[in-house]
């Protein structure tokens, strides 16, 4: 049976620039291509059920690289023609004529879905990045029923379910990094950037809608 992939966007090019780029040690590649008859970037981050899992953002004007980077300490990003300022980072932009069969949206609602573990706090969330070579997990943040979800999709065993790890905030999070630590017992907080030397930093990438994946009808109430 073909597994079709699940297309998500995200809330903005920056949202995008920041997945593909920020705390990578070699950022990804993202991908140019038609989307519902609009020119957008995307990249796949999961695989859910042998069915990709990818996120997108519409983009009206494109390059050959996107580069994020910072400005008087807040986020920028920008579509350039080469990579000569060492100090950004660049997502090369690979333009695909046209997608394979498998990689078009179905017509049908994907059954596979991510169970829902809500954890306690921000510091549980911060603590399943440990032990975390390379750059850490991204979280995802989206709006549900009055609330905020901030959490991160895992699968702890190949063969098994995958699940979403969150915890639920009563405002949407205004900042794009979780700086947190494990050399003293401070709670994680939300920054906007992530120059402050002795901590570790986790992104944080908003959605424009809710996410279609999670196992709603497995949240209490």
């Amino acid at each position: 049976m073909d597994k079709f992939p699940s297309y998500i966007q995200v809330r903005s090019p920056l949202e995008f620039t920041r997945l593909v780029c920020a705390l990578e040690r070699a950022p990804r590649v993202s991908f140019l291509h038609e989307h519902q008859g609009k020119k957008v970037l995307s990249v796949q981050m999961d695989l859910l059920k042998e069915s990709p899992v990818i996120y997108y953002t519409p983009v009206e004007n494109f390059s050959h690289y996107l580069c994020y980077g910072f400005r008087s300490g807040k986020e920028e990003s920008v579509m350039v023609e080469s990579t000569l300022d060492a100090s950004r980072m660049y997502s090369p932009i690979v333009k695909i004529k046209s997608l394979p069969r498998s990689l078009q949206p179905s017509p049908e609602n994907n059954t596979a879905k991510y169970q829902p573990i809500e954890l306690d706090d921000l510091g549980s969330i911060a603590k399943l990045s440990y032990g975390f070579e390379e750059a850490p997990f991204p979280l995802f943040a989206f709006p549900f029923k009055e609330k905020w979800f901030l959490g991160v999709f895992l699968n702890f065993n190949e063969d098994g379910d995958s699940f979403f790890c969150y915890v639920v905030l009563n405002e949407e999070p205004v900042k794009p990094f979780l700086k947190h630590t494990t050399t003293n017992g401070s709670e994680p907080i939300l920054v906007d950037n992530t120059s402050e030397h002795g901590y570790s930093y986790i992104k944080i990438v908003k959605l424009r809608e809710t996410h279609p994946l999670v196992n709603y009808d497995q949240i209490q109430n």
